[in-house]
């Protein structure tokens, strides 16, 4: 309300200027809570016996997840996949390392929906537009936080060939945890870590969009 100070008899108080009341702001709806499904997949075969250099004709053997929302790492084997459709039908984002190049591709071949209409972040990617070349994770995870991977992807191979199943979800679950912890440090730190040579590096990482939410992120389109 304006004040008028020749209807007023206290000049002082009708210099006084109220600042209105600001109530904050409820968050972006793009930034609320998303669900976000951290992902690994490990194969049964490797590229060369596959005779392609395509992920989508290699062959499953286990697909790991941490679920945000529940705060649990799970394990799939290619006979428990319709127990993971619903879960990532109702994710978010999903976040790998190489996923876009790799994991993603290759689940799809299997998925019954579409894993290209959910928001994704791959890692790898975001660490070679920065940097302009790929890292493995074991080198990023080693330098950002101090351990280094239990075991490779061939070992995986022989293991699902030695029918040692446990070994090799033991090995895919360590990657999610893994990855989880690089992705959780990138988001606080707006950096990841690499060694060159025996010096430590900063990886500069624009995350500020990580966590937007797309509209049209969601596929929904299978009968869950």
């Amino acid at each position: 309300m304006k004040r008028y100070p020749h209807l007023s008899g206290n000049k002082n108080k009708d210099r006084e200027i109220k600042k209105p009341h600001l109530e904050a702001r409820p968050p972006s709806e793009n930034f609320k809570k998303m669900r976000k499904i951290v992902f690994d997949i490990e194969t049964k075969n490797t590229f060369q016996q596959a005779g392609s250099n395509n992920p989508a004709d290699l062959d499953i053997s286990v697909v790991c997840i941490y679920d945000y929302e529940t705060d649990r790492y799970n394990s799939y084997l290619e006979k428990d996949f319709k127990n993971l459709w619903p879960i990532i039908e109702k994710a978010d984002m999903l976040i790998g390392y190489n996923s876009e190049h790799f994991d993603t591709p290759l689940l799809n071949k299997y998925y019954p929906g579409d894993l290209t209409k959910i928001k994704s972040l791959d890692i790898m990617k975001e660490i070679k537009n920065s940097l302009g070349r790929r890292m493995k994770l074991d080198t990023i995870s080693e330098a950002t936080l101090g351990k280094k991977k239990i075991g490779h992807g061939l070992e995986a191979i022989t293991w699902w060939k030695n029918g040692e199943v446990d070994k090799i979800i033991k090995y895919c679950l360590e990657d999610v945890k893994i990855t989880k912890e690089v992705y959780e440090y990138a988001l606080k730190n707006n950096s990841l870590k690499y060694k060159d040579g025996n010096e430590l590096k900063d990886i500069k990482l624009d995350t500020s969009l990580w966590e937007k939410e797309e509209t049209s992120s969601i596929t929904h389109t299978l009968p869950f």
